[in-house]
């Protein structure tokens, strides 16, 4: 079985899904191969565009493969104005490649003013007029080899974020057209989504063969395995057969999930609630196991943590027995993190990054949002990460039904009375995901998000719009002088994916 991670995602480290999803099926006898079509196809797109004509572009674009390999090197990630200027000169050739067309590529993102990937009709239309795809030549000539002697019935393609919609269904097209006894089978994040809104229909019958949602492990070898296995063999995900040395990272960063869902599951508005994803995790031991195997074969430069919230009992694991690679992810401030004994520890156990969703400096607004933290321990947690040598990054949300300008002042104040302790900021403004319990208890707008969209317009019961929230954060929060300096060492493009390289290259 061929398994595909289509463009567009940040193209930094290999695809978690169908990584797997590979070491499961070989685990229980199934053979796969690989096809991170997202970091070949930018490549594709780097090295085909034509000279441009101003100077950015021409410098960037004279200088792209020198550019690539230093992303790849540890030394471009000690000087940070250097590491700016080439992952800037980078994303600029991508721009290029689809300037003369209706088409938005970059690093980060992928947008088609004739598709919108919040409307079935348009993305069925993307896989209709395949041939108007960026993508198209590049899929025309990379995949034909791949599928030339393929002997299996299916295919499965792994579609994540909104920025891989519209390549991925493109890609769909293509290979229904050229190769149409090829089953395709689709799945990820995204589709997860679609599938688990009350208001699905099932628009796309027509191009997949089968959708699924959730974890795609057990729903594939019941697939593809008619004996129905009883008792399937664990392993941990696999990486071979993906061109490891050609990410944009100095080194491997390896992707391992420990768990599905999240432990804490509690928080209003929160996605994953609204989807009904429900929390599983194999043992700590296993996680370790696994840990321990991947770091061995591969070497990892880093280690990302996929987790929703790394759970405290794998920390303690992690600190009593390393895994001889450094690693990050995201985590909730709970008591251990407030303790500078156990930050030491951590770090000891090659922590250099936890990522936090603090959300808010306002009690109030936590405590309506039911996040179960304190302010009080959160400092605390800031301060004992920041003594003990590990890299905060602080994830901020405003414009959430319980907030107004007071309370986002509230945030503003608490941020920069703690801004020696955070290294790293990300502000998001609040999206009400349309299928949360909690959109029933607001007054809802009219909201042309199409029939696929995930989330709805509503009337602040507060007043506190989405235009009033980022005038806020572009002529308060921004200018303040102790957090525009945490804003400008956020990583362009990469964001978090690259913030810890910035700590950790040697």
């Amino acid at each position: 079985m061929l398994l595909i991670f289509p463009p567009l995602a940040k193209a930094c480290e290999p695809p978690a899904g169908i990584t797997r999803i590979a070491g499961f099926l070989r685990a229980n006898g199934h053979e796969c191969s690989l096809w991170d079509a997202n970091l070949a196809g930018q490549i594709y797109l780097l090295e085909s565009t034509q000279s441009p004509t101003d100077t950015w572009s021409k410098r960037a674009w004279k200088n792209i493969r020198k550019n690539l390999e230093a992303l790849r090197s540890p030394a471009l990630y000690r000087n940070r104005a250097r590491y700016q200027r080439a992952v800037r000169d980078v994303n600029r050739v991508l721009t290029q490649s689809s300037k003369d067309s209706d088409v938005h590529v970059s690093l980060a993102d992928f947008q088609d003013a004739n598709y919108s990937p919040h409307q079935s009709k348009d993305l069925l239309l993307a896989a209709q007029e395949y041939q108007r795809n960026i993508f198209f030549p590049f899929y025309d000539k990379h995949l034909p080899p791949l599928l030339k002697d393929y002997d299996r019935e299916w295919l499965g393609i792994s579609l994540n974020y909104l920025s891989q919609a519209i390549p991925a269904f493109a890609l769909s097209g293509y290979i229904k057209a050229k190769f149409p006894s090829i089953k395709i089978i689709i799945g990820g994040g995204l589709v997860t989504s679609w599938l688990r809104s009350p208001e699905w229909r099932t628009p796309f019958t027509k191009l997949f063969d089968k959708l699924i949602d959730g974890q795609g492990e057990f729903p594939l070898l019941q697939l593809l395995d008619k004996k129905q296995i009883s008792a399937p063999k664990h392993s941990p995900p696999e990486y071979t057969g993906l061109p490891l040395n050609k990410y944009m990272a100095p080194g491997l960063i390896l992707p391992y999930s420990a768990s599905t869902g999240c432990y804490w599951n509690k928080c209003a508005f929160c996605p994953e609630k609204a989807e009904g994803n429900p929390y599983s995790r194999p043992s700590s031991e296993q996680c370790m196991n696994d840990l321990f195997s991947l770091v061995k074969t591969f070497k990892p430069a880093l280690v990302h943590l996929l987790d929703n919230a790394i759970a405290p009992a794998l920390m303690r694991h992690l600190i009593q027995t390393p895994i001889g690679a450094n690693w990050y992810g995201f985590a909730r401030v709970t008591s251990e993190l407030s303790k500078p004994e156990f930050c030491r520890a951590l770090k000891k156990s090659g922590c250099v990054m936890l990522k936090l969703g603090i959300e808010s400096g306002s009690q109030n607004v936590l405590d309506a949002m039911e996040k179960g933290i304190n302010l009080e321990l959160v400092e605390q947690s800031l301060k004992a990460l920041y003594l003990a040598g590990i890299a905060s990054y602080v994830y901020l949300l405003f414009g959430t039904p319980s907030e107004s300008i007071t309370e986002a002042r509230q945030t503003l104040k608490f941020t920069s009375r703690n801004a020696r302790f955070i290294t790293f900021l990300n502000l998001a403004v609040f999206n009400l995901p349309r299928n949360s319990k909690e959109a029933e208890t607001l007054p809802l707008k009219e909201f042309s998000n199409g029939d696929l969209g995930l989330y709805s317009d509503f009337h602040h019961p507060r007043n506190w719009d989405r235009k009033a929230v980022r005038n806020f954060l572009a002529n308060e929060f921004k200018t303040n002088p102790s957090i525009r300096p945490i804003l400008q060492r956020d990583p362009p493009f990469f964001t978090s994916n690259h913030a810890a390289l910035l700590l950790t290259a040697p």
